[in-house]
């Protein structure tokens, strides 16, 4: 059995829908960050970095996402979430890393520049970044890698769940996602797979 520990709305939303569609046996526990629970000693245990998602597991607790999504995938070889190849396989990986380190984190500096700074002005100055950071993020993942109709071309692998994230960071700040073709249709095609709106009908959206 596996657990899901998640906040609605957050990045957990990626990692839940691929449990969804390679037909885990799971659980979700809500850990609701604006009522500060991943600050509570309790959830601390779990992920002592204080942050959403971690995955139980068997043989222990795994955290960020892209190590959360591998392994949901490599643990359900049935479901065929894994490129073929090991050069794909690097393909795939490296598109997660990208949305994890550099546009997850242009999207932060909306509201969590104090991680950052200290200063109001600062802050400011962050949050006046992030509409062109993530035009700039949309741009080179249009661009250099996404294959459509999905990530990795022809077949839905454990990226796009990820990458389904990105439009939604997009919409927060006002960048449209219809000025990114390949970015809009593979939108459209995750809002049209069971699992996506059995995951987004669970964290309200």
């Amino acid at each position: 059995m596996l657990t899901l520990y998640y906040a609605k709305g957050s990045s957990a939303l990626a990692p839940h829908i691929l449990l969804e569609e390679v037909g885990a046996e799971y659980a979700v526990h809500e850990v609701p960050i604006t009522k500060g629970a991943h600050n509570e000693p309790a959830y601390l245990e779990i992920n002592p970095k204080a942050r959403v998602p971690a995955l139980m597991t068997p043989n222990g607790v795994i955290t960020e996402n892209p190590a959360i999504l591998t392994y949901i995938a490599a643990i359900h070889p049935q479901a065929h979430m894994l490129p073929d190849t090991p050069f794909e396989r690097a393909e795939a990986d490296a598109l997660c890393a990208y949305l994890c380190a550099t546009a997850h984190v242009a999207f932060a500096h909306l509201l969590r520049g104090a991680r950052w700074a200290d200063s109001e002005e600062a802050h400011a100055s962050m949050k006046a970044k992030v509409v062109n950071n993530l035009r700039d993020c949309a741009k080179l993942v249009e661009t250099h890698h996404l294959k459509g109709p999905w990530a990795m071309g022809e077949r839905y692998t454990f990226c796009d769940p990820y990458l389904f994230l990105m439009p939604r960071w997009m919409g927060k700040v006002g960048v449209d996602v219809s000025d990114y073709p390949k970015l809009a249709e593979h939108h459209n095609a995750m809002l049209h797979r069971p699992a996506t709106l059995a995951v987004m009908a669970v964290h309200g959206i």
